[in-house]
């Protein structure tokens, strides 16, 4: 409704962040960061996500815990990243909560525990967010932190993949090929292979040109086998080359 005009939108959002509104205090935060309508300045951007951050404000605790395991502006600081985050996991901010999953997995900032990862992983699993979802089905299929169970992993391979998560597709796609965790089906699983294969998962690419050139869950083809070996190739993947 309106000419995109980045200057306009961060002297709007000013004057809203200059009445205290968090989202809008947030959103400058991020501008600055990322030098939108304004000169980049991480100094700004930290002020004025702390300023949102006060108000408990989710997206801008997350965003502090962002830039201090960057070292964005300031020293990189994993434990200081973990405060932030923690803060943002605590009322219910997905992504933060998943990024606490990976920090446990890890051991960035905290020490390394399995379960603790599973269990900020699933918090934000159970709110649809794909990248802990396809997690907490790698957990599942490792058994760390969780007992091993390869059902559990397809499952939430499954709904991760549903909302376009590649690692997730390519995951599910073995387990149909592999028939681990769900009925062996070379269809299914060359399905899934082409979803995250069309997002460039050199994986996937690879896998996908072996069912052609073997005609196991699509026609044999070749022509479309060497193509995805060479999308896979051009990429650097070995395999493929």
């Amino acid at each position: 409704g309106a000419k995109a005009d980045l200057k306009a939108a961060f002297d709007w959002y000013r004057k809203a962040a200059d009445q205290g509104d968090a989202p809008a205090q947030s959103i400058l935060g991020y501008m600055h960061l990322k030098g939108q309508g304004v000169t980049q300045d991480y100094q700004q951007a930290m002020a004025w996500y702390l300023k949102a951050a006060e108000k408990n404000y989710p997206v801008a605790l997350y965003n502090l815990g962002v830039m201090y395991a960057k070292g964005q502006g300031v020293a990189q600081d994993y434990e200081q990243a973990m405060t932030w985050y923690l803060r943002a996991a605590e009322v219910g901010h997905a992504p933060a909560q998943s990024i606490l999953g990976f920090m446990y997995l890890k051991g960035q900032g905290v020490a390394q525990d399995d379960p603790q990862a599973a269990s900020w992983y699933l918090k934000a699993a159970e709110q649809g967010f794909a990248d802990a979802q396809y997690a907490l089905g790698v957990l599942y299929a490792k058994g760390r932190g969780v007992v091993q169970n390869d059902r559990e992993a397809v499952s939430w391979y499954r709904k991760a993949a549903e909302q376009g998560n590649p690692d997730a597709q390519y995951n599910l796609g073995l387990a149909y090929a592999k028939g681990q965790g769900t009925t062996q089906d070379e269809r299914q699983a060359a399905f899934w292979y082409l979803k995250a294969a069309e997002q460039e998962s050199t994986r996937a690419q690879f896998k996908l040109a072996v069912l052609y050139a073997r005609g196991r869950g699509v026609a044999q083809d070749d022509e479309e086998a060497l193509s995805w070996y060479r999308r896979a190739a051009e990429q650097g993947y070995a395999p493929a080359q």
